[in-house]
């Protein structure tokens, strides 16, 4: 009887499973026959300027003489801020002595672009009609507008509060007192402006009645709203602008106010739709190199883990898809360190399976039965995924609030992950499991056998990885110095970090395809390049680190354009350009970097109520980064956004492999009857050979679509995937041999078994 109860729960489950599996099926089947105006499909998720391109608008100063460098780096600085309110993966850059170059990723309507980010930004509350009587607002077609020009009614002092005084600004959807829906800008002001506000909406309300009982709200010289005094002087501090905008509006409004009017007056004297910066290949093979990664994750689990594996295999598909669809409702804007953070979390994902059924296996091994083994399994793996994931969701949660750009966009793909993951492992692997489990498969052999214990001896071993490890490191700080001898620079930093040159080229004919374009800069200037055509405009933009001015190397690449494609002179512009990292936007990161640093160790030091494990994974952290950071010394590898992805995914990978050893040893500390040197170097060796199967798998699973990702995809792809596949091998080799280690020494000197 109770087999029957179980084999109708594993067919109910059994369907549920097929019914997600095909409405996931349905949901990407449907995309390619179907488009919708709204977000719903996967290839409606946002792309980045390198995936998909966006629009790329030029401003220039209106009063030059008066816009000198200060003025202009404040401007830009404004305009990061600006354009993050479009997409946390803009990029901002100077171009030329009097410009500044906006490119925001996914548009594809550049005036309507141009009609907000280039707005002066001011907001002014004034008197609707001064105390003389005269309006300073006049109602036309039901519509309130100015009855004078703005600068005349500051002049004249009717305009009390201004936009410095306002310390906070927030787009919210709220009820009015009707309960009808509304978006409204919601206020915060200084001490300066309560009481300034304060002092005129007094005034206001004393007038009784009127226009003279108004106060008008004016935004970029237009009035939103003109609303009346009706309940008295409004003293504490709060204000709300209403009228008639969409939720989007009101939030742009108040991004808008909180960063501040422009210190300079611009104009826009170049917009235009430009095409994905690594070329229309690039996304096309990595979701090429995606997929066969992802396949042979698949085959490696099922053959390595048998039953299990399957399991895995369909939770990680419903993953994807909940990912997928987190990323669409958190409307995130895709791009390749985005990806990274992807690979991260989809190997957090993979890693999660891989703790839970190696422990399962070890409970078969002692005898148990299946479902007691499962059930005992997932207890024992739980500490050591929800510790890993948490110490890498904090991470992602300070890069989120303290990181600008590039860095914001890879937390919020990491964090979603993270999230998702966990309950993909924890949730939909075990109800998979058991629904197997109820269908009869309870044979032990379907679980797989425990492999033959491992006797590794790590701790006695530690002098070999000091000197590797030391070799390494010393090897790769030489090559930075080297590197600083012959190119002034340590690292071979690209467009993004020192800035360069952009070439605008105008074709009579078809654009040339992009690789022609690199090999044809390549051989005139010895210099690599971005290429991104300019739609509907036969021209393309061309972006170089080399700085073209002098006369050598500008006429050499002139000379090559016009020899190959007949162009006239004419049709070749040249500008200096910026970097778009900033240096606030790297000040930015390592703050960033560090405080989440600190969170971590902070978190493990409460997790494990002991500073040598938090000692000891912040100092395998740092081993790993100074080695990758040497591969990049050693080999050149180009340092752009990308490399700030890798190494972020380089802490949030080692982090976690570190975090399951010390679980181990957690585990194995509290079952040990005393704590002598010697015991304690036989928990390190036991817990990191009891965990070595665990690592590497978990590091071929995530190197699978790594090096999917070097062979298929395009160089720039494949410069960003080379590093990280070696922080990936170098993350397992600290986790593995260096961290039981350094917690091993730290226990003995600094401990109570240094007595």
């Amino acid at each position: 009887m109770k087999d029957n109860k179980n084999t109708k729960k594993g067919l109910l489950g059994l369907a549920l499973i097929l019914l997600v599996l095909a409405g996931i099926g349905a949901w990407i089947g449907i995309s390619f026959f179907y488009e919708s105006d709204y977000r719903v499909f996967p290839q409606d998720i946002k792309r980045g300027l390198d995936l998909s391109g966006g629009v790329s608008i030029t401003y220039e100063a209106v009063d030059k003489e008066n816009a000198g460098d200060q003025q202009m780096t404040d401007a830009l600085k404004k305009f990061q801020k600006r354009a993050e309110a479009f997409s946390t993966e803009s990029n901002v850059y100077r171009e030329g002595d009097y410009r500044i170059n906006v490119d925001i990723p996914g548009a594809k309507d550049a005036q309507a672009v141009l009609e907000k980010l280039g707005s002066a930004g001011n907001v002014y509350f004034i008197y609707a009609q001064d105390k003389n009587g005269v309006a300073n607002v006049t109602e036309q077609d039901g519509k309130y507008v100015l009855a004078r020009s703005l600068e005349d009614i500051i002049k004249d002092g009717d305009a009390p509060v201004d936009g410095t005084m306002v310390i906070n600004a927030e787009g919210l959807a709220i009820q009015n007192q009707s309960g009808a829906a509304m978006n409204v800008v919601s206020l915060e002001f200084n001490g300066e402006g309560t009481k300034a506000f304060g002092d005129a909406t007094a005034w206001a309300y004393s007038q009784g009645s009127g226009l003279s009982n108004q106060i008008a709200i004016v935004y970029d010289g237009n009035v939103i709203s003109c609303p009346s005094v009706r309940n008295g002087a409004i003293t504490d501090g709060k204000a709300q602008i209403e009228g008639n905008m969409t939720i989007d509006e009101a939030r742009e409004i108040a991004t808008f106010i909180r960063i501040g009017a422009l210190p300079i007056e611009v104009t826009p004297i170049r917009s235009n739709i430009v095409g994905a910066t690594l070329g229309s290949r690039a996304l096309e093979t990595s979701l090429i190199a995606g997929l066969i990664g992802f396949c042979l994750v698949v085959l490696f689990m099922i053959i390595f883990y048998r039953m299990p594996g399957v399991a895995a295999s369909i939770s990680l598909i419903i993953y994807l898809a909940l990912d997928l669809m987190m990323l669409l409702l958190f409307e995130v804007t895709l791009t390749l360190p985005g990806i990274a953070g992807i690979i991260l979390s989809v190997g957090m994902a993979v890693d999660a399976n891989v703790i839970i059924f190696t422990r399962i296996r070890e409970e078969i091994a002692t005898g148990k039965t299946v479902r007691s083994s499962i059930k005992l399994g997932y207890s024992k793996a739980t500490s050591a995924i929800v510790d890993g994931n948490v110490t890498t969701l904090i991470a992602a949660i300070v890069l989120y609030f303290l990181g600008s750009g590039v860095i914001k966009g890879f937390a919020i793909t990491l964090g979603i992950g993270i999230v998702v993951s966990m309950f993909s492992g924890l949730v939909i692997t075990r109800f998979i499991m058991n629904c197997f489990y109820n269908l009869g498969c309870t044979k032990p052999g379907l679980y797989g056998k425990e492999r033959k214990k491992l006797n590794l001896r790590i701790v006695e071993n530690w002098a070999k990885y000091l000197v590797l490890s030391g070799a390494l490191i010393i090897f790769g700080i030489i090559m930075l110095f080297v590197n600083k001898s012959k190119t002034d620079n340590i690292l071979n930093y690209g467009l993004d970090f020192v800035g360069g040159t952009s070439v605008q080229v105008r074709f009579t004919g078809d654009v040339p395809e992009r690789s022609d374009v690199e090999a044809l800069v390549k051989s005139a200037i010895q210099e690599t390049c971005s290429v991104s055509e300019v739609k509907g405009e036969n021209a393309i933009v061309i972006k170089t680190k080399a700085f073209l001015d002098d006369d050598v190397k500008l006429k050499a690449l002139k000379d090559a354009f016009i020899a190959k494609y007949g162009i006239n002179e004419g049709s070749i512009e040249t500008e200096t350009i910026s970097g778009s990292v900033s240096d606030e936007m790297k000040a930015d990161a390592i703050k960033a970097v560090l405080i989440a640093t600190i969170c971590m160790l902070i978190y493990i030091w409460i997790r494990f109520k002991n500073i040598a494990f938090a000692s000891s994974a912040v100092a395998a952290l740092v081993h790993d980064v100074l080695v990758v950071l040497g591969v990049y010394a050693v080999f050149k590898i180009t340092v752009d956004t990308s490399f700030i992805a890798c190494m972020l995914t380089l802490v949030g990978y080692s982090i976690n492999a570190t975090i399951v050893i010390f679980d181990r040893i957690r585990e194995n500390l509290n079952n040990a009857t005393g704590r002598t040197m010697d015991s304690l170097k036989e928990i390190v060796n036991r817990s990191v050979s009891e965990t070595f199967t665990r690592s590497i798998n978990t590091t071929i699973t995530t190197l699978l679509t790594v090096v999917a990702l070097i062979i298929l995809g395009v160089d720039s792809v494949r410069i960003f995937a080379i590093p990280l596949a070696v922080g990936l091998v170098c993350g397992t080799y600290s986790s593995v041999c260096i961290t039981g280690t350094l917690w091993y020494g730290f226990k003995t000197r600094f401990g109570k078994q240094a007595k």
